[in-house]
């Protein structure tokens, strides 16, 4: 499912203000806290390898696949720059619902709402097998999602970002509607990106379906994909999960099948 057209070429520019290290220093706790011996991850929803590029500085083996071939290319077109990760960081351009590569992983993880551009339940099941499929017995799958209970009583908002680089500012406009009987929230984007060299303006308008889950309905899917609940708590502060709660995580293990 392509999403991102024109807007990922900006990818970086737009998040610039992510804290990636803080985010890849809390799924090296998750980790360290369940599979401390862990060493292969598979990313589902790479972008441009942020998160994998500060994983494997701390000692992982990582692929990474995302659909956008833009980011797919700035990913490794990093990797191309710094030698010392060539031996444990691949990107690959891929349909995480139906990716399959010849190998399994100790770690699959899927971040920044990668789970929630899955808006359909085929979709869901279908990424959920893929891990099912990559995963070694008692390894993990970490992700996050946006929160329905949260989604609900706060509500999206109109909101604008302001960013730029040396080159570039980029002025963003995201406007939500909500559709409360899909579980879904079409985001409006409107981007401004001006030339700060030339004046000229590019105007790009994308919409991304997302959706929103509850944690009933993410228990059935890990059941039903062989995997087992270990924990969900607020993304990054580990509260617990409530109405104010709009950016959830959830950690799962896949377990081996006893022998009758």
């Amino acid at each position: 499912m392509k999403v991102f057209d024109k807007y990922s070429e900006y990818y970086d520019i737009l998040y610039n203000d992510k804290d990636y290290a803080s985010e890849a220093g809390f799924i090296d706790t998750i980790i360290k806290k369940y599979r401390p011996n862990a060493k292969s991850i598979l990313n589902l929803g790479c972008g441009t390898g942020t998160h994998d590029f500060l994983l494997a500085q701390k000692g992982y083996d990582i692929t990474g696949i995302d659909c956008s071939g833009s980011n797919i290319k700035k990913a490794n077109s990093k990797l191309t720059d710094i030698d010392k990760f060539k031996n444990c960081l691949e990107f690959h351009e891929g349909d995480v619902r139906i990716y399959r590569a010849n190998k399994t992983y100790d770690i699959v993880i899927s971040l920044f709402h990668v789970i929630s551009y899955q808006i359909t339940n085929a979709d869901l099941k279908s990424v959920f097998e893929t891990v099912k499929i990559h995963l070694n017995n008692n390894g993990l799958f970490i992700f996050d999602c946006w929160y329905g209970p949260a989604v609900l009583h706060v509500r999206p908002e109109t909101r604008i970002k302001r960013v730029e680089s040396k080159d570039t500012r980029i002025i963003r406009i995201a406007e939500p509607e909500i559709f409360p009987n899909e579980n879904k929230v079409h985001v409006k984007y409107h981007v401004f990106v001006i030339d700060k060299v030339t004046n000229n303006v590019t105007e790009i308008r994308e919409t991304h379906p997302m959706r929103y889950l509850f944690k009933p309905e993410i228990d059935e899917l890990v059941s039903v994909s062989g995997l087992n609940t270990l924990e969900c708590a607020e993304w990054m502060t580990d509260n617990p999960l409530g109405l104010n709660t709009w950016k959830a995580y959830f950690v799962a293990t896949k377990q081996m099948a006893v022998a009758k």
